[in-house]
């Protein structure tokens, strides 16, 4: 017989800000915020001891700080979250192959097949959740369930460093157990569809299973449809590996918009960073790099751009998003909820090629990577450390 689907979102908490506590042993135990000081500075992360005072990510730092007026302020690292990021990714992937790496901190796994080897779910999240704390000094988050919605949904009950399991087996008992979670906490309802949801009488995931199919899509629209469907605990996505999806990118949401261009900027430098060492990692190459950004109201629109040759090198896929971003920034910025690149993997090649010239600035710039990338795996992650390029 075969076994019931099972799927993990890991999801690190605070991540930054618990960062900089680990490395900091001084900042324990006290209001940590990550970020720049500078009047259109925001907050990266706020630690759970901020987060008391009502700082969150994404405002505005000078506002955090009113509210807690002591706490720390670090500076961002992005080299040294990096190299957790890819050690906990790694971590992950010790109990399945099935890994679909969301953002820098947080992941679906696809445990189904390796519950006769790991034990079951919970008994799977409990390991990643001591992994996590004896090898990485870090606390993660799991939330267990039959699909990748309700295990994100679960992932969020509990924190931090908590465990929670939705019912796996029985339909019933899972819509049960949704029906009273409020409907803001839906995937794909946002501050300007809510309303519309609350003048339907739609308060509570309960409130939309129940609602007859007719009258769904009259007061709220065929789209609609779908979103009951996962009220209801139905999500038929698969976890996709990077193997799956030709490509490897990163995304992060912010818990609310982000006004500052440069802000935005700074997260997505991380996040390229991060992927095209994985890229490398994978002995891949790239042409095609697309970027991602979400609006609070959930729209999402994509940027992307097609290099004249193959590349592995973190400084041409960098400029290649940052000009993405600039030029819609330039045209018709507005408030971002989430920003994410991805990179379309091609064959291994020699991006040299389509030149009889070999381009010194090339040459230097794939030196540095390959020396940073050795001497990351001789002596560990971290070692070694990019400059930021001139805007």
């Amino acid at each position: 017989m075969a076994l019931p689907p099972t799927i993990l979102h890991a999801d690190l908490d605070a991540f930054f800000a618990s960062v900089e506590q680990l490395d900091h042993p001084e900042m324990r135990g006290k209001p940590v915020l990550v970020g720049g000081r500078s009047g259109r500075s925001v907050v990266a992360t706020a630690s759970y001891e901020a987060r008391r005072f009502g700082c969150r990510s994404a405002m505005p730092m000078m506002r955090a700080l009113a509210l807690c007026p002591h706490a720390v302020v670090a500076t961002p690292r992005f080299d040294r979250y990096s190299e957790l990021s890819d050690r906990f990714m790694a971590l992950l992937g010790r109990y399945s192959p099935l890994l679909e790496a969301l953002s820098v901190d947080e992941a679906f796994l696809d445990v189904t097949g390796s519950r006769l080897l790991h034990g079951d779910g919970v008994t799977i999240a409990r390991a990643i959740r001591a992994a996590t704390r004896a090898e990485l000094g870090l606390t993660v988050s799991v939330g267990v369930g039959p699909n990748k919605f309700v295990a994100k949904l679960a992932s969020d009950m509990n924190k931090p460093d908590g465990i929670t399991e939705a019912p796996l087996l029985d339909a019933t008992l899972l819509a049960n157990w949704l029906a009273p979670i409020g409907i803001e906490r839906m995937w794909g309802i946002g501050p300007k569809s809510l309303p519309r949801f609350h003048a339907a009488n739609v308060i509570t995931f309960g409130d939309l299973q129940r609602m007859p199919e007719h009258e769904v899509l009259a007061r709220l629209g065929s789209h609609a449809l779908e979103t009951q469907l996962r009220a209801r605990g139905i999500d038929n996505r698969a976890v996709e590996t990077e193997h799956d999806r030709k490509g490897i990118g990163h995304e992060t949401t912010f818990a609310e918009d982000v006004l500052d261009p440069e802000c935005i900027l700074e997260t997505l430098q991380f996040l390229v960073e991060s992927a095209a060492r994985r890229l490398r990692n994978a002995a891949g190459t790239t042409r095609r790099i697309t970027i991602k950004i979400r609006f609070g109201d959930f729209e999402t629109i994509t940027r992307s751009t097609t290099l004249d040759a193959d590349t592995d090198r973190t400084l041409v896929i960098l400029a290649a998003a940052k000009d993405l971003f600039t030029r819609w920034a330039a045209r018709e910025f507005v408030a971002v909820r989430l920003i994410g690149v991805r990179l379309e993997c091609t064959a291994p090649g020699d991006e040299t090629s389509a030149s009889l010239f070999a381009d010194p600035n090339a040459e230097r710039d794939r030196t540095v990577d390959r020396v940073a990338d050795a001497i990351e795996r001789k002596f560990g992650k971290g070692m070694i450390g990019r400059g930021r390029p001139p805007k």
